[in-house]
């Protein structure tokens, strides 16, 4: 990011403006001002102008009287990273006093969390002021980001046509790339995080799902599930990070010079639109210009999914088995996309999803072999940039089509409980297009280290 932005400039980012608030050129009250007039805006929801974010927040900011301090020294405080910053929460998480329905009307009357979730409070904690609950995709089930209940959060990149902003942090990813919100909390089981950050321009990071606690968050994939966020830059999803696993990143600041990065041929590259096309190659020719050393690998593991999924995979599996009830009684009132994604797992046998997890732990084992060596692995996160919402919103064939598309690259990486991060690699005069950088588990720290620099690469490439 370059440090001379202004506070009041939506791509500034949190590093930017705890600047602006040491040296006095910014207030918190400032900031917040100016991000909870474009949360706002959406009173015009049914009349899209661009940058507002449309059907993006379910509701207002709440209140949190440690992060409207004015002493500049809190901003310089590391246990105060998000001082006086506005941070958007996925319908999905526990507030206090606030009911958690994930996007759907079945649990809209459900009683209000007695307490914040383990990252909530972490984010209180860190001095984030709570800018509001965003919309998503009911249950989190589906990449697109449609919501037939409270509308669909149009994507703020296209000023003349409303996009998918994809799914199912969609909310979150609105609020991010709008201004609304510097942070968007939100979770990641195929590809949650880094869909949306992909077609609506922003960083996505995954980290690997052991490092940020589940608790307090309404499960879809109790096996997936992770935890993350969306920010402004690669620097701020390093410090998000930081606060949402309670751990400390190591930057070792290893030069792209001295890294071998891996690309997978297999899927990855298939059937890419002609923006995505150009922007992952250019991309590559712009990490390969800076010294990066890149290898084409086959990776054929990646075409055995299909088949270890053949009976459902984990999302139908344990998504059944936490809805199993509620669906019984309320079917009628679910996303009927969503609930034909649930009911699924009504088909899959207590053995199936027994040979399923011990299929998998294989096969993440043939991945890391695959993988030794390599500091990541560099793929489009999505093979398309995003459609108009009218041509999926009432085509089932369609929706399911784009749907698959959107969410092929990205759910390999939750297969392999690993971690990735998307960043955004296309050029001013395109839809936004996102390069994934992915690896097994626990390799957050040299994946978050390597971003920093491809960051910097893409940067000086336009």
């Amino acid at each position: 990011m370059n440090p001379t932005r202004t506070p009041g400039d939506r791509h500034a980012d949190i590093h930017d403006t705890r600047l602006a608030f040491q040296t006095g050129l910014s207030s918190p009250a400032q900031v917040l001002e100016h991000a909870a007039a474009i949360a706002q805006s959406e009173a015009c929801r049914h009349v899209f102008m661009p940058g507002t974010v449309q059907n993006a927040f379910l509701t207002g900011q709440t209140s949190n009287k440690t992060s409207e301090t004015s002493d500049k020294a809190a901003f310089a405080d590391p246990a105060h990273l998000l001082a006086g910053l506005p941070v958007s929460i996925k319908d999905l998480f526990d507030v206090a006093g606030q009911t958690t329905a994930a996007g759907s009307t079945v649990l809209a009357d459900a009683p209000a969390a007695s307490a914040d979730g383990p990252v909530v409070a972490r984010l209180r904690a860190a001095g984030a002021v709570l800018a509001g609950r965003t919309n998503m995709v009911e249950f989190a089930f589906s990449g697109v980001g449609l919501n037939p209940h409270y509308g669909t959060p149009v994507n703020p990149a296209d000023p003349l046509v409303q996009r998918i902003p994809g799914g199912s942090s969609s909310g979150a990813a609105v609020s991010v790339a709008t201004g609304a919100a510097f942070v968007g909390l939100g979770s990641d089981t195929g590809g949650s995080i880094r869909i949306p950050a992909a077609l609506c321009g922003i960083v996505g990071f995954k980290s690997t799902a052991r490092l940020v606690p589940t608790t307090g968050a309404l499960p879809l994939s109790t096996s997936l599930d992770t935890v993350c966020a969306l920010t402004r830059s690669v620097r701020d999803a390093v410090m998000v990070h930081e606060v949402l696993a309670a751990r400390k990143v190591t930057l070792a600041g290893k030069p792209l010079s001295a890294c071998r990065l891996a690309v997978a041929r297999t899927q990855m590259q298939d059937g890419l639109d002609d923006t995505v096309a150009r922007a992952f190659e250019r991309s590559l020719a712009a990490l390969r210009q800076a010294g990066a050393h890149i290898e084409e690998i086959a990776l054929a593991e990646i075409s055995e999914l299909a088949g270890i999924n053949a009976t459902g995979g984990l999302s139908a599996a344990e998504s059944y088995a936490w809805h199993r009830s509620l669906i019984a009684e309320h079917q009628a009132s679910y996303d009927p996309r969503v609930a034909l994604r649930i009911l699924r797992g009504a088909q899959m046998t207590a053995a199936d999803y027994i040979d399923l997890l011990a299929a998998r732990r294989q096969w993440i084992a043939r991945m890391e072999a695959r993988l030794g060596g390599f500091d990541a692995v560099l793929s489009p996160t999505v093979p398309i940039v995003a459609p108009p919402i009218a041509s999926v919103l009432n085509d089932d064939d369609e929706f399911f089509r784009v749907n698959g598309l959107l969410l092929r690259n990205t759910a390999v990486v939750n297969m392999l409980d690993g971690c990735a991060i998307s960043l955004p690699c296309h050029s001013p005069d395109q839809l936004p297009v996102g390069l994934m950088l992915w690896h097994a588990a626990l390799h957050d720290d040299t994946l978050l280290d390597l971003a920093l620099q491809v960051e910097t690469a893409l940067a000086h490439s336009l």
